[in-house]
This record gives C-alpha cells, structure tokens and sequence, in this order.
C-alpha cells in the first residue's frame, strides 16, 4: 500500500493503521516521489492526498494513468472540495474520501476497491450496448458518444462494477458526493438527469428503480 500525504501526523496514523490492518506500507510526503514510486512498485492501493508539495494529487493521478497504471486509488479531499472531488473522479481516481475522516470508513472504502480490484480502471465496462470506458472517461450507447458531467459518470460507474447488484441511495451519496449529510432525494435528482441522457433517447431502461431500497444497472435492448 501507498500512502501519499504531506501532514506528518495524519501520514503517520494512515501508515500505523495500514501497518496493523496487515498491510506492508510505503509512504511519500510529496508528489513526484510519489508517482516515481508508483511506477517503480506494485501497490494493491494508493492513498492519495490531493495537496502535495511538487506535484499535485491530481496530476499524479492523471499521469498514472495515461501510463498505464490500474492501480486503484483512494483520493482525500478537503471537507468543502466539491470541485476537488470531480476533478480527482476525471483524473482516474476510484473514490475520494473527505478529511477529516473516520479510520474504520477508511478501512472500508479500501477493501472495497481491493475486491473490486483494478477491472475499473483497465476494462471496458458494459450493461448491454451501454459501454463506459473509465480510463478515457468516456460514455457510450452502442456506437453513440453521450457527454457526461464527473458527477453523473461517478454515478454511473458505480452501480456498473457490481452489475445486478441494487446500491442503495445513501450508498451512492457515501461513494459519489462523499458527503454524508447530503440529503438522498439529490441522487434521484441525478439519476433522473442519467435517463435522460443514456436511457430516454434510446428508448431503453437501464437504470431500475427498486422501490424502498435504491437503483440496480439492466441490460436493456430496447
């Protein structure tokens, strides 16, 4: 595991908590030690702070993967870092978590990417004719670009790397937004902009509402 963070007490606490977890840790104070270990190592994560001495969590990100990298990646963003956020999701990044945070939500996001492992980054995601492609951020029905925003490709990526399986609302606001005091009606507000982007103009019904518990992603062939 990497961890890439210029705080010397909040790096110290993620490398003894890694440490006890299990985890074999490396860590780097600054960007371009960061991507030179990166690229030198393999890592079943990284943990990536965005503000970095000599290159940013950002451009990091985004050169790993123009080079190939599937590492998956864990940003940190700060509290307020809306715009943060969505730019560390158009960088490659997996998933963001806000400071300050809870170890133990750490630990969870973590061992998420970890089961899912780098098929994210590396693969073409399919539903279908429905194709995202999350290395070049690029979005697909059949043979039809369809422009998305960060936040409604976040929000699609998800559900497609568990296919079948219903994500809840809350679920989708902790992996998404990363802002546990959102309220849930603002995914269906999303969601709503998604079918009219990916679903309506086809005259398909990707997106499956399951009453009282969330969205699952359907193959739909029209």
């Amino acid at each position: 595991m990497l961890v890439v963070e210029d705080e010397p007490l909040i790096a110290q606490s993620l490398v003894d908590g890694l440490s006890g977890e299990g985890y074999v840790v490396d860590h780097a104070d600054n960007g371009i030690d960061a991507l030179w270990m990166a690229e030198e190592n393999s890592y079943d994560a990284i943990v990536l702070d965005i503000r970095l001495p000599e290159m940013n969590g950002f451009a990091v990100c985004q050169t790993l993967r123009e080079r190939g990298s599937v590492t998956p990646i864990l940003m940190l963003t700060a509290k307020d870092g809306e715009y943060d956020q969505a730019e560390g999701l158009d960088a490659g990044a997996d998933d963001y978590l806000t400071k300050p945070f809870s170890f133990v939500v750490l630990m969870a996001r973590l061992r998420a990417l970890l089961r899912r492992g780098s098929a994210g980054d590396s693969a073409v995601l399919e539903v279908g004719d429905l194709h995202v492609d999350p290395s070049r951020h690029v979005c697909r029905r059949g043979a039809v670009d369809i422009a998305l925003t960060p936040r409604e490709f976040a929000l699609l990526r998800y559900p497609m790397l568990d296919q079948g399986r219903c994500v809840t609302k809350r679920e989708l606001i902790e992996h998404v937004w990363g802002d546990d005091e959102l309220e849930a009606n603002v995914v269906q507000v999303y969601v709503g902009y998604l079918r009219r982007k990916i679903d309506e103009p086809f005259g398909r019904s990707s997106i499956e509402t399951v009453r009282g518990m969330g969205y699952r992603l359907v193959r739909s062939d029209g």
